[in-house]
């Protein structure tokens, strides 16, 4: 692959993941000491205790992991390292959480090119950065090749909650207008497009990003917020379905309201795949009570990650736990759960 970082690689002993490399001697100090702590250094990590001891300040903490086994690493618009970041701040995140530290632990498999754990790497000090969060522990296992897939990382964070929100998918309400923050499937089909045996000439891009800065300027405009959620693996559906059931609630959205771009539309009629059901790793789903959704609106377009936020339906009464769209041809649909992964390892 390219390197389209400014820092270049350390010099190794090895251009490629020894298993040496994770036997707690020398390779294993070289491999903190010149990949992992200069892109992630910062007060609390430096100390190299096996725990990180923090101060957090006044409120509820959330708390929240996640593994990442995406399956290509590197995909149009970023890495298994930045989606680790960025999906981990996300969740927590939509429980009105401002996220502060997190953890980073890496399985690799040996013979993994020590070029492209360098890159993956700066791409998460470059996340965090982005995201303002401090990683500040984490853990690193070599395993023989062929026993796992290249490399997998699991996240964990820690944020918090200020005193008096309440944000879950057990609050929404009659009459809540719920708020999609943009277009819908970028993630899902960039991994998908990218994959070996796919002959796509595709442009499509991820959607990755972290939400924490578009809630933070929600709140600003309103604390009155039902739900949020950034619908990841099963897509919109599936967060629209867990929702209804969660609040025992019908919800009612709109075909013609919901935004897909052209080249994604196009890729998943190809693959025979729903967009509704496709993840998403940079857009978020918000249930507003009626009388602050437009001010909501306005102030997600205002933000670069909401510029194309559109209501696209409402909490309703009839169909209580189901979700229903309404279709160019004006026929209500039901949208229910997925029977299984659609697309696996997505993230």
């Amino acid at each position: 692959m390219n390197n389209n970082y400014s820092c270049p690689l350390p010099i190794m002993r090895h251009k490629n993941i020894q298993l040496s490399h994770g036997a707690g001697g020398q390779l294993s100090a070289d491999l903190i000491n010149k990949i992992f702590l200069p892109r992630f250094t910062n007060e609390i990590l430096d100390r190299m205790d096996d725990q990180a001891v923090v101060t957090l300040p006044e409120g509820r903490v959330a708390f929240t992991t996640d593994s990442f086994v995406v399956d290509p690493i590197f995909f149009p618009g970023g890495n298994i390292g930045e989606l680790a970041i960025y999906g981990t701040v996300n969740d927590l995140s939509m429980s009105g959480a401002k996220p502060l530290y997190l953890s980073a632990s890496f399985i690799i498999e040996e013979g993994f090119p020590m070029e492209d754990l360098h890159n993956i790497v700066l791409s998460m000090e470059s996340a965090a950065k982005r995201a303002n969060v401090k990683i500040i522990t984490g853990d690193t296992k070599v395993v023989n090749k062929g026993s796992c897939d290249k490399i997998f990382i699991n996240t964990s964070g820690i944020g918090i909650t200020p005193s008096g929100l309440d944000i879950s998918g057990n609050h929404l309400r009659i009459g809540d207008k719920i708020i999609l923050s943009g277009t819908i499937a970028d993630h899902g089909m960039a991994v998908m497009t990218s994959r070996n045996g796919l002959s796509f000439q595709s442009k499509i891009k991820s959607d990755t990003a972290p939400l924490n800065d578009l809630v933070e300027t929600i709140l600003k405009i309103t604390s009155n917020i039902h739900a949020f959620r950034d619908p990841t693996r099963g897509g919109v559906a599936t967060t629209l379905n867990e929702w209804a059931k969660q609040s025992k609630v019908g919800i009612q959205i709109y075909y013609n309201t919901i935004p897909v771009r052209p080249d994604v539309q196009g890729a998943c009629e190809i693959l025979g795949i729903d967009p509704l059901y496709v993840a998403n790793e940079g857009k978020l789903l918000a249930a507003v009570p009626e009388n602050d959704a437009q001010k909501v609106l306005s102030a997600m377009r205002k933000h670069e990650l909401g510029l194309e936020s559109v209501i696209i339906g409402e909490v309703v009464s009839a169909h209580p736990n189901l979700v229903a769209m309404k279709t160019a041809l004006g026929v209500n649909r039901i949208i229910d759960m997925p029977v299984g992964e659609q697309l696996p390892r997505i993230c």
